[in-house]
């Protein structure tokens, strides 16, 4: 994306979270009732700002954004909050995997729809109470299938099981929905993706979780029974459906990482500031030696994090230089990385950090850091992932697949 473009989108996303996010996170983050802490005011203001559609392609009135742009936009969202970082990321993702695996009758039924209606969010169901880390290492083995299943019928067919722990949940207009068709076999070789409209006769919402942290995201329960899906609602082809989420979707796993990056990020910028302002021993607590090292050491980790989410987010959009361990290892990094950052921010602010009246913000970061050591793939399932590409490779220098790309 030419530079000047790139960086007026980034200005638009940093703008949206601290002049229209930030003030509003803490309330909203605090409500009692997970629902409500959802809010249509800021989706629709992110729309004004041209974010919800970042990436849907130009011919479609979006922005047409790539994978690092994209990227870099969902960190700045996630400064504001992580969970209205997590709304658009998700919806994001989806845009460009649909953009990539819809048939043109399927972009011309849907992508118009979506520009124009400003809350036309999207959310995908894998995740069942049964079925997570089977399909993110993946098993592949006949006691592993999706225990949501469809079978034919006239025309279509029906769709019966439950999905849980879904971003925008209850909340998108389309969904595209993980199901197995094929009996007898893995979920990796007999499932299928079905694109699933809310309001669909069958389709219901369960509960909204009440989570710990990135509460202005609502992830709810997905029930289905005998929901009809008709023959053209199916992406991608029939227990292809494994494929869809190898082929379109390598840019999960950064986009899941920056907005960790934009937690920990945050959390070091207020650290920064406290450091400055605070004075122990006659002097502020950035002039003591340890304290400097302490913030320089949270820097590194934060940059070094940056770089490998960059890299995977570049890599995501240039085929010849991709390795399948970004597709993993990335959040895993960023994780951490965030959860130390935090954890060592909310440290340095002594009991402030503690006392949510002294408004510090460390208590939600804290809180909002830890999400994404198991969401978007817990990380012991995600090193296991990468470890399998890792058995398969063939020791090609890692440099060679830039020079392929620079080519």
């Amino acid at each position: 994306m030419e530079a000047k473009r790139r960086k007026e989108l980034l200005e638009a996303a940093r703008r949206f979270a601290e002049e229209v996010v930030r003030p509003q996170a803490e309330e909203l983050d605090r409500r009692m009732d997970p629902a409500d802490c959802f809010s249509w005011e800021l989706v629709e203001q992110g729309d004004a700002f041209g974010l919800r559609t970042l990436t849907l392609e130009p011919a479609y009135g979006g922005a047409g954004a790539d994978t690092l742009t994209t990227a870099m936009a969902i960190e700045e969202l996630a400064r504001g909050d992580l969970g209205i970082a997590v709304v658009f990321a998700q919806t994001l993702k989806i845009i460009q995997a649909l953009q990539k695996a819809a048939t043109p009758a399927q972009k011309e039924r849907f992508l118009p729809r979506f520009k124009e209606d400003p809350r036309f969010l999207l959310a995908i169901g894998i995740t069942e109470p049964e079925t997570s880390s089977n399909y993110i290492i993946p098993y592949d083995h006949p006691e592993a299938p999706f225990q949501t299943n469809a079978v034919r019928a006239r025309g279509g067919w029906i769709l019966n099981g439950r999905k849980h722990f879904i971003s925008n949940g209850n909340r998108a207009r389309l969904y595209l929905i993980f199901a197995q068709t094929r009996l007898g076999v893995s979920l990796v070789e007999g499932s299928t993706c079905f694109l699933v409209e809310q309001g669909a006769p069958g389709f219901t919402i369960g509960r909204v979780h009440d989570k710990l942290g990135e509460r202005l995201t609502n992830n709810a329960e997905l029930i289905f029974q005998e929901c009809f899906v008709p023959d053209e609602n199916v992406l991608g082809e029939v227990d292809g459906g494994f494929e869809v989420l190898a082929r379109f979707f390598p840019a999960s796993n950064a986009y899941a990482a920056a907005s960790v990056l934009g937690v920990a990020e945050e959390a070091y910028q207020r650290t920064l500031q406290w450091t400055r302002t605070r004075v122990q021993g006659g002097r502020s607590l950035l002039e003591h030696d340890l304290i400097a090292a302490t913030l320089a050491e949270m820097k590194m980790w934060l940059d070094a994090a940056r770089a490998y989410v960059y890299q995977a987010a570049w890599a995501a959009d240039h085929a010849e230089a991709w390795d399948p361990t970004l597709g993993a290892l990335p959040k895993v990094l960023a994780s951490q990385v965030a959860w130390k950052v935090v954890t060592t921010a909310f440290e340095l602010h002594g009991g402030y950090a503690f006392m949510r009246d002294m408004k510090t913000g460390m208590e939600k970061l804290l809180r909002d850091a830890a999400t994404f050591l198991h969401s978007d793939g817990a990380n012991q399932s995600l090193l296991l992932k990468a470890a399998r590409f890792i058995r398969r490779s063939e020791g090609v220098p890692t440099w060679m697949p830039y020079l392929e790309a620079a080519a």
